[in-house]
Order: structure tokens, then C-alpha cells, then sequence
């Protein structure tokens, strides 16, 4: 049984691929800003280069967030490849050598949506996991503590069968950047099986991620008919509970919402996650319209801020203990407004 530490007394703050509201995701540049503005923990999504270097990207196919189909010098790399058992073409990490990698740059994934972090697009370069290792290690929290690194393997099964395993590079990377024992570490995978390994090898804090549909792709291969709704049904929390120290789930798994796009009342995952001493961590939380409930859009314009914050304290009010922002500075603010309320209602009741 993993030891977990309490609830924290705020809800945690975790800068999803840096401050990628405002700079492009995984770049040095949106994780720096996204420590600036208040996150706990900035997130980077771990994939590996062809000599076994992890680097941060959203997915091992760069097309979308590199200029790549750019570079004819590597246009004969575009290939079409199965990734977890679905097809996909593109440019591969996996394909590249970090030098070769080092010499594209990164690009706003969703340039329709951000367009002012469209115009910052070949500015930066992909950065790897041992420069994102110091970035947080030479900055503080703005409460003055050692900013958390949130850390997801992508594809960990496919990456092993290539013989570039995720895990092992992972962990020797954080122990010999100084994150060892007892560091702000968090590891988590939508797989299953890494993460138990994991649990018997080191000491970092483990996050079982689900997706809304499906099921781990480790387990797929395995032959093992499980889905993620078995994964966070009350008998399969208490075995996520046997080797993780929480889990990280969608909006959607937490609070549903109608036909129309408006929230329902929270579903007893939250509820039950707790009763297993799993910390409950949500994704993704995002400032857009596009992306909010129906109450909690301001105006029509579908790419203009709503309330983010109104939100995000309907999800902590239902016992979200963390959630992922892609815009960190209002996640900090409603973290600090949250824990001004819990003060108040200790005193009340004290």
C-alpha cells in the first residue's frame, strides 16, 4: 500500500504543458512563464528521440506542433505508423536523433483557438526532459517552495516495443537532477502496468489517468477486457489504490454535463476515489469559451475568456483536490480564494 500524503490544505495547481494558454505547450518558455504565474507543478509529456534522449511533446507524431513538414530535409521521414493500435501519419520522435530534433522548432497546437500563441510559432525549440528538470529546479513557487514536476509517459507499451522504454530514462533523469526521494514528483500514465512497476521501484507519488471511453492500451495488448469505467468503479479504485497515490480524471467523469452543455450534479467518483485515500486530480481546465460549460460562457464569441473560475469552483466544491490549467495564473487565483474560504469556515466552526 502506497503512503499518501493528506489533503492538501489548497487544491493543487498543475500548469498543463506549461502556461500553454499563453506560449506555445512544452516549451522552456511556457513552463517558465507558468511558474511565474503560480503553478505548483508544471507538466511535461515525456516521449523519446531515436538515441533513447526524452523530450517534451503532446504526442510523438509532430506535425501539428513542430515545423517539420516544413524541412525538406526530412520530408522521406513521413511515414504512417500504428500507435497504440490506431493509425497515424506523420513525423515520429522516435525517428529522429535529439540533434536532428533540436534543430526544428515548436508550434501552437491549436492555432484557431490561440492565435496570439500562433504568432509566437518557430520561436522556441523542443526542449528535453533534463532541461525542463533544471528550468524547475532553478526557480521557486511564488510561495517560495520547489516547484513539482507532473510527469506523463506517452505511449509507455509502444515505446517499449521499440525499445526505447520510457520509464527507466525517466526516473534516472529526476534522481540525477537532484528530484530524488521525497521531491514535488508526480508520474502518471493512462497504463496501468508501468505504473505498478513503478510502484515497486521507486518512491515518486503515482496518478492512474482514464480516459471518458476505452481502455489502457496495456491491457489491450494483454488481453485483459477491462475499461476505464471498470478502472474507477468502487472495486477498481481500491486496486488503483494498491500502487497509486491518486488519479487523474476528466470534467466529464467528474461532472457530466446535458444535451444543452450545461454541468449536472457530480457523479460518486470523487466521492468514492476519496475513500480509497486517492487525491482526485481533473483535467483539463482552459480559460475559452470553446472549452467551458454553457453557465459559464461570457458573450458568443466562442474563443473570448469566460469563467474559468467559476468552473473550477464548482469542480473544488465537489472535492477535486488538484486540476490541471492551461492558464495557471487563474488557477492560482482560485486556489488562493479557496483556501481563503476553507480558513473561513474552520473558523466558523472552531
Amino acid at each position: 500500500m502506497p503512503v499518501r500524503a493528506a489533503t492538501p490544505r489548497t487544491p493543487l495547481v498543475v500548469a498543463h504543458r506549461g502556461a500553454s494558454g499563453y506560449r506555445p505547450e512544452h516549451t522552456l518558455a511556457s513552463y517558465a512563464l507558468a511558474i511565474e504565474q503560480g503553478a505548483d507543478y508544471i507538466e511535461p509529456d515525456l516521449v523519446s528521440t531515436r538515441d533513447g534522449v526524452l523530450v517534451a511533446r503532446h504526442e510523438n507524431e509532430i506535425s501539428h506542433t513542430t515545423d517539420v513538414a516544413l524541412r525538406t530535409e526530412f520530408a522521406r521521414r513521413q511515414t504512417t505508423k500504428a500507435v497504440d493500435g490506431v493509425e497515424v501519419s506523420g513525423w515520429f520522435t522516435e525517428d529522429f536523433t535529439l540533434a536532428e530534433l533540436k534543430t526544428l522548432r515548436a508550434r501552437e497546437r491549436l492555432p484557431h483557438i490561440r492565435i496570439a500563441n500562433a504568432r509566437l510559432d518557430d520561436t522556441f525549440e523542443v526542449p528535453t526532459f533534463t532541461e525542463i528538470i533544471q528550468l524547475a529546479d532553478s526557480m521557486r513557487t511564488v510561495r517560495g517552495e520547489r516547484v513539482g514536476l507532473y510527469v506523463e509517459t506517452k505511449h509507455p507499451t509502444y515505446f517499449r516495443s521499440l525499445g526505447l522504454a520510457l520509464e527507466e530514462p525517466m526516473v534516472r533523469g529526476l534522481r540525477q537532477q537532484g528530484y530524488g526521494a521525497g521531491a514535488p514528483v508526480f508520474l502518471q500514465s493512462f497504463e496501468t502496468a508501468n505504473l505498478q512497476d513503478l510502484a515497486g521501484d521507486t518512491d515518486y507519488r503515482l496518478i492512474q489517468l482514464v480516459e471518458p471511453t476505452g481502455q489502457p492500451f496495456d491491457l489491450a495488448v494483454a488481453g485483459d477486457e477491462r475499461s476505464y469505467a471498470d478502472l474507477i468503479s468502487y472495486d477498481g479504485l481500491r486496486t488503483i489504490s494498491s500502487y497509486a497515490h491518486g488519479v487523474g480524471l476528466p470534467r466529464s467523469v467528474m461532472i457530466p454535463r446535458d444535451a444543452a452543455d450545461r454541468l449536472l450534479e457530480p457523479s460518486r467518483v470523487i466521492e468514492a476515489a476519496h475513500s480509497w485515500e486517492l487525491a482526485v486530480h481533473g483535467f483539463t481546465f482552459r480559460r475559452e469559451n470553446y472549452f467551458l460549460p454553457r453557465q459559464f460562457r461570457r458573450g458568443n464569441d466562442p474563443l473570448a475568456p469566460g469563467d474559468l473560475a467559476g468552473e473550477l469552483g464548482t469542480f473544488t466544491a465537489a472535492g477535486m483536490d488538484g486540476f490541471f490549467v492551461d492558464n495557471p495564473d487563474l488557477g492560482h487565483g482560485l486556489a488562493v480564494s479557496a483556501a481563503s474560504t476553507r480558513a473561513q469556515r474552520a473558523s466558523l466552526g472552531a
